[in-house]
Order: C-alpha cells, then sequence, then structure tokens
C-alpha cells in the first residue's frame, strides 16, 4: 500500500481516520528525540576511511532516509559490488531510548502522506543517512557477483563514505552509475531466472482526477533503474543469508509458496482481468511474462502479492535450510536498517562473521525476539495498506454509484463469494448463494463511501 500516491490529496481526510484508529505516531516521546540530539553529536571512532571510494545513491527523488549506497569494479569476469549500509547501530545503544522505541515501532509505517519512522528524523533522515551533503558512517559489505550472477560475501568492515550524488529513478542517465551497474542487475536477473524466482514487482499505484470530475486509480510502470538497483539489494542479501547460514546464525525472511487454493483464485483473476495464463503454465512461469505497463497485468501483480501465503522471519535453526519461495534462494533483509528493526542486527552479525569475531551475544538473543516484533509490525503495515486501498477504492467510485460492471468470482465467502472487477483493480464481495468460483458477473455499485471506507455491490 506504501506506493499509492495521492498527489491531488483526495485521501486527507481518509487518511488521518486511518491513522487514528491505527494510532499511528505522529512523532517520537521528548525522551528519545533527546536522546537521539545526544547520539547525532557521537563521534565516530573505528571506521577506516573509504572517501576516497565514488559511492552513489539511487531511490525516489522525495526519499531522505538512504540506507545504500553503491560503488562497483571489475575484477577480471567478476563484478565486485560495495554496498555501503547506513550505520545506524553506531548511534544506536541496546537499552537505550531510541532502541526500546524501535522495538516499540519495529519497522517504518507507510501511508501515501507520509511515514511513521522507526528511527527519528535527527538519525534516519541526517546524520545516519547516505546523504551527499557530508561523510556517512556505515557498513559496506562487498560482494562478489560472477558472470552467471553466482553471489558471495567477500568482505565487510565499518567505514566513512561520502556520497558522491543523489541519483533519482526518474531522473537518472547511465553516465551517472557507476560502470558495471547494468551487467551487475542484468546478471543477478538473469540467476534469478535460472533459479525459478517468481519476485513479483508491481507498479504504484496513483490516485488521478478525472477531467469530469471524480477519481481513478491508475499505474505507475516501474522504470528500469527501480528494477536494476532492487537487483543490487537482492545479491546483497542472498550473499549475507548465505554468509549467516554457513556461520550457524542468522535471521531469514522465509515464504512458503502458494498453496493450491490460492493459485486456483489467481488463475480465476487473470481470467476476470482477460490474462492468458496456459493452463500447463506455473505461477512463477506465469509472472516472469507479466509486463507491468499493461494495466492488466499489472492488477494481476497486486492480486498475486494479496494471496500469497506471506513472508515471515525465523532464526537459524540446526538442520533447517530457510527458504523464500519467492526468492528460490536462502534470503536475509540486511540493506534497510533505517527502516527495518531486524536489519541493524543482520548487519551486526554479518560485520562479525566476516571479520573472525563473535556475533555479540546480543545480537545472538535479538535473533530470537525479533520474529514476534517484526511480524507484528508487518501486520500492522498490512492492515494499514489494506485500509488505504480501501480508502482508494471508496473515493474512486464514489461518483459512479449505480453503474454496473463485469466481474468474475474468484473465491466463495460466507453467504456471497469475492469478486474481481474485469476493468479496476478492485476486489471486493457480493453476496449470493449460488454463486461459483470463475461465474462471470453483473454486479451494481450500492454504495461507496470514503468515510467509511466501504464498497457495495449487489449481483445484477
Amino acid at each position: 500500500m506504501k506506493a499509492i500516491v495521492d498527489p491531488s490529496n483526495a485521501l486527507a481526510r481518509g487518511l488521518a481516520a486511518i491513522r487514528e484508529q491505527f494510532q499511528v505516531p505522529a512523532s517520537f516521546p521528548p525522551e528519545v528525540l533527546a536522546a537521539a540530539d545526544r547520539a547525532a553529536a557521537r563521534p565516530l571512532d573505528g571506521h577506516v576511511d573509504r572517501t576516497e571510494r565514488a559511492f552513489v545513491t539511487l531511490d525516489p527523488a522525495t526519499s531522505t532516509d538512504l540506507d545504500q549506497a553503491f560503488a562497483i569494479e571489475r575484477d577480471g569476469g567478476d563484478l565486485l559490488l560495495h554496498y555501503a549500509i547506513a550505520d545506524i547501530a553506531w548511534f544506536v545503544a541496546d537499552g537505550d531510548a531510541i532502541d526500546r522505541e524501535a522495538w516499540r515501532r519495529g519497522a517504518t509505517q507507510y501511508l501515501p502522506d507520509g511515514k511513521a519512522g522507526l528511527y527519528p528524523p535527527v538519525l534516519s533522515e541526517r546524520v545516519a543517512s547516505l546523504l551527499p551533503d557530508g561523510p556517512r558512517p556505515a557498513v559496506i559489505f562487498t560482494i562478489r557477483v560472477d558472470g552467471d550472477g553466482t553471489v558471495r560475501l567477500d568482505g565487510a568492515e565499518r567505514a566513512i563514505v561520502r556520497s558522491r550524488a543523489k541519483l533519482a529513478y526518474d531522473s537518472v542517465r547511465d553516465t551517472d552509475l557507476p560502470d558495471g551497474f547494468a551487467d551487475l542487475a542484468m546478471r543477478i536477473q538473469a540467476a534469478e531466472k535460472r533459479r525459478g524466482a517468481a519476485r513479483v514487482d508491481p507498479p504504484e499505484q496513483e490516485v488521478a482526477s478525472l477531467p469530469g470530475g471524480g477519481f481513478q486509480l491508475v499505474f505507475r510502470p516501474r522504470l528500469d533503474s527501480e528494477d536494476r538497483n532492487a537487483a543490487l539489494s537482492l545479491a546483497a542479501n542472498l550473499a549475507i543469508a548465505d554468509a549467516l547460514q554457513a556461520h550457524h546464525t542468522g535471521l531469514f525472511r522465509v515464504m512458503a509458496e502458494p498453496d493450491e487454493q490460492a493459485v486456483a483464485r489467481l488463475r480465476l483473476t487473470a481470467a476476470a482481468l482477460g490474462l492468458d495464463w496456459p493452463a500447463a503454465a506455473p505461477l512463477a512461469a506465469f509472472e516472469r511474462t507479466l509486463d507491468a505497463g499493461d494495466a492488466r497485468q499489472a492488477a494481476f501483480m497486486l492480486a498475486v502479492r494479496r494471496v500469497g501465503n506471506g513472508a515471515s522471519y525465523m532464526p537459524y535453526c540446526d538442520g533447517v535450510v530457510p527458504w523464500h519461495a519467492a526468492m528460490a534462494a536462502t534470503y536475509a533483509h540486511a540493506t534497510a536498517p533505517l527502516r527495518r528493526l531486524a536489519d541493524r542486527y543482520v548487519v551486526l552479525a554479518t560485520l562479525a562473521i566476516a571479520n573472525g569475531a563473535a556475533v555479540p551475544e546480543s545480537v545472538g538473543r535479538a535473533f530470537e525476539a525479533l520474529p514476534e516484533v517484526m511480524a507484528r509490525a508487518d501486520a500492522l503495515g498490512g492492515r494499514i495498506g489494506r485500509a488505504a486501498i480501501d480508502l482508494a477504492e471508496a473515493v474512486m467510485l464514489r461518483d459512479r454509484e449505480g453503474q454496473v460492471f463485469a466481474a468474475v468470482a474468484t473465491d466463495i465467502q460466507d453467504k456471497g463469494a469475492r469478486i474481481q472487477l474485469c476493468d479496476l483493480p478492485v476486489v471486493a464481495r457480493v453476496n449470493g448463494a449460488d454463486i461459483v468460483p470463475g461465474v462471470a458477473l453483473k454486479v451494481r455499485l450500492v454504495t461507496a463511501d470514503p468515510d467509511r471506507r466501504n464498497v457495495v455491490f449487489e449481483r445484477v
């Protein structure tokens, strides 16, 4: 949901209600802000000077909490990705006021009109953020990427870095980026295809005004720069996960395959959207054919996100290979410590094992406690996201009450069915005792109430 963009501020009142309902914090307690101010002044010590290396960042133009900067060099046929990750752990002590508040929050929560950060802005958007206005502390992971996209962690160090440029997805030029950027991304993407990965990155949804009044949900296709940048993060997270698993420690992101019922529902959704999904093609193979620039295919990509079993976290366990089905690999989260609490500890553990040191006991204890904390944060984010989507759908449809829409039933619910509209990215429900999955329906919009975030259809 954090992808919904609302430039016309059509959702303002509804978003305020969502913030109140889910108790999204507007700021931080005074003692946390005071502790953050003190931490921001902490002098740097024990960091290697890497300011001569030409790091850059690549993010949305408005982002100020920059977790990652990168530099790339060639080593024979291999590429070395020097991935600098914001060293938020340098500013946060175990058990201090900042740490306690971060454990309460778990993650940054996003809404279309802003965010509730994991850490106070003086840290996450200033001294810890890898902005190009001065030296910053970071943990640099060096990832070796060979010709077929296989990745390996070559080293990690605490360092001082200086970003040369804050590049933006929508304006970056190839000449702005390090040599090897596109090559590295293509290697990682090719390796994904060979593994059979089914990673889905839907385009952003935007609330757009219609010329004659009213609103609609439209898709902003993902840019090549976004996909290539995501490949860099994926390379680092895969290499870090392998290193942690080999050293019998860590916290991993895991996800099961969608079950048969979910896949069956997705096949009906594809039919509703007019997509040709061959009967013999598994979901992962079909996903790889999707074009996010096509509105119907983009809507299906969102449906895949909604129908999945969901990812979770698990600590290292002897004899168990943690597996992320969408990545088709062992996978960890390490590259967004300003926004996810778990990443801070994964970074510290990887830094230790890469330098032959023992993983701190406090980090090991955190790995055991973090799955519950992160699950709570993920669940809250999901509820906020669903509420914002419901709001956006109600705003889009509020002037179309009485209109009839084509739909397909995707699964049966109590005294009715879940439906997918054929011409809009809207999932709703309709009452009816004789509806079976896959049946084509005509449904009339009875109510579209943004204040209640409620859309009601009846079968025609």
